[in-house]
């Protein structure tokens, strides 16, 4: 009897340990009465399986905590002028921040958005004038990951933010030109995100003027970076970038978000990184822990 009560404690004893160790404590959700509960798109394609599989995925443990709509086709065509009869897969949560917060975009499922990273998409909705925010994405199933800026839109839309079509679609474009650039130019998804941060940057600095001065500002970047890109390629970029101008994007803005968002990233690796004892420390605790268990049995049946 008394080897059973120390068995129930040790088990009770090293799940309490476990459960402290990773499980993190949570207070009650309140609801933003200023900046609106987060928005969850759903892709219009989702089987009701997939559909809660990723209602996990993007932690929507509680529906009456946000706002939930379904993208389809029609809001594809509605908003970058894409097919009306595209499946939509791919799911977003966006959540409204305060000003000065900046954009943060992550990826909960990198393996099934095989072609847009993180760093595309915030690079395309800065574009198209999406500014302090948190942006999820998810997709049960393999999907190139193009449809989700639409159902990004579509959160800003319903919550009564404007966003410019002609900015959307030019977001959508430069979407475009990052996936081919990867698949066609043998350049990897960093490099171009890079390339294309660099550029907005420089114009940001400059501000070109003409043509000319995009073309000058591309292929100094080009040059910079030693990225060598064929004729075609390179003026996909020219093309992309003097539409910007065009449309006047205050680029100035644009800069001071992607150098938030690349600081932010980028203090989180080097935290990381920095903090060498902290696995030590964690492979410490658990060598005390499971020495202690072998000391209690080599007491208990010894």
């Amino acid at each position: 009897m008394k080897r059973f009560m120390k068995l129930t404690v040790l088990y009770t004893l090293i799940v309490s340990l476990f459960a402290a160790f990773v499980i993190p404590v949570s207070a009650d959700e309140a609801i933003n009465e200023k900046l609106g509960v987060p928005i969850v798109v759903y892709g219009g394609n989702l089987t009701d399986e997939q559909k809660a599989q990723t209602e996990d995925l993007l932690e929507v443990t509680n529906p009456d905590m946000v706002d939930i709509f379904t993208v389809t086709g029609e809001d594809l065509a509605k908003y970058i002028g894409g097919n009306p009869n595209s499946r939509m897969f791919s799911s977003a949560k966006i959540t409204i921040e305060e000003e000065g917060v900046g954009l943060n975009v992550s990826i909960i499922t990198p393996d099934n958005i095989t072609e847009v990273t993180s760093e595309m998409y915030a690079n395309a909705l800065l574009t198209a004038g999406v500014e302090n925010a948190t942006v999820v994405v998810a997709s049960p199933v393999k999907v190139t990951g193009h449809s989700a800026l639409t159902g990004i839109y579509k959160a800003y839309d319903v919550g009564g933010v404007e966003l410019d079509k002609e900015r959307m679609e030019l977001a959508n474009e430069e979407l475009n030109v990052a996936t081919d650039l990867v698949k066609d130019a043998g350049l990897t998804s960093e490099q171009v995100s890079d390339l294309i941060t660099q550029i907005k940057q420089a114009i940001a600095e400059q501000n070109p003027a003409s043509i000319e001065d995009i073309e000058r500002i591309v292929q100094e970047q080009l040059s910079k970076l030693e990225i060598k890109l064929s004729d075609e390629d390179r003026q996909l970029l020219i093309n992309l970038f003097e539409k910007m101008r065009n449309l006047d994007i205050n680029f100035d803005q644009v800069k001071n978000q992607l150098n938030d968002i690349a600081s932010k990233v980028q203090g989180k690796i080097e935290d990381i990184l920095a903090d060498e004892g902290f696995w030590d420390n964690v492979g410490s605790f658990f060598k005390k822990l499971f020495e202690a268990i072998g000391q209690f049995f080599s007491g208990l049946f010894g």
